[in-house]
């Protein structure tokens, strides 16, 4: 474990937290257990635990947290660690309605995966610190951009053979289910010839 790492887990005052290439996996686990734990009726209420999915346990961000002590649903929705008022969590639905990831079919409203869980925290905790909504789309595209680099890389390169640079695209568009989720970027990639990179993002993180 790094010092950053380290800081990051047992520090009490860590300030602005930046994310980089290095440390955006650190960051991922973090946020997914932010996620995972913090109390909130997405988890309760939405797709998440509908019966007609099996059960919360069930999916790869809650059966795939290894680290809890005890039984991982001990912890899902327990944790009071932020608390929204109604505005934010209205604004938390919101949002989590329009960002997708290229590993799932599903938005961060069923956060069925680790980006997603993970997706989920930091929306959480941009709406507890009063960041409004366009900056966090902006926020969640960057993120997204470092957990799958190759994806933006390759929309990036789609969106300029349209003529549009990429500092010009709108990140609620990008992010949405037509360039963002798995079968939206699978349809991107039959328009433009991809660049590969090793690595990425998966569900296994």
């Amino acid at each position: 474990m790094d010092e950053e790492t380290r800081r990051l887990l047992y520090g009490s005052d860590n300030g602005n937290v930046r994310i980089t290439k290095t440390n955006s996996g650190i960051l991922l686990n973090l946020l997914w257990a932010l996620g995972l734990g913090n109390k909130n009726i997405i988890l309760e209420k939405g797709p998440m635990s509908d019966k007609k999915y099996g059960g919360a346990d069930k999916f790869a961000s809650t059966g795939g947290w290894t680290l809890a002590k005890g039984n991982t649903m001990n912890h899902y929705s327990k944790h009071a660690f932020i608390q929204l008022t109604p505005e934010q969590q209205q604004l938390v639905e919101r949002v989590s309605w329009n960002i997708y990831r290229p590993c799932c079919g599903n938005p961060t409203y069923f956060p069925d995966c680790n980006h997603g869980m993970a997706m989920l925290g930091l929306l959480e905790l941009m709406a507890s610190q009063g960041v409004n909504e366009a900056d966090m789309y902006k926020v969640a595209l960057v993120v997204n951009s470092y957990w799958f680099s190759e994806t933006y890389i390759n929309l990036a390169k789609y969106f300029e053979s349209q003529g549009i640079p990429w500092k010009k695209v709108d990140p609620k568009e990008v992010l949405g289910a037509d360039y963002s989720s798995a079968s939206g970027y699978r349809n991107i990639l039959n328009k433009i010839r991809p660049i590969q990179q090793q690595g990425g993002g998966s569900c296994g993180v």
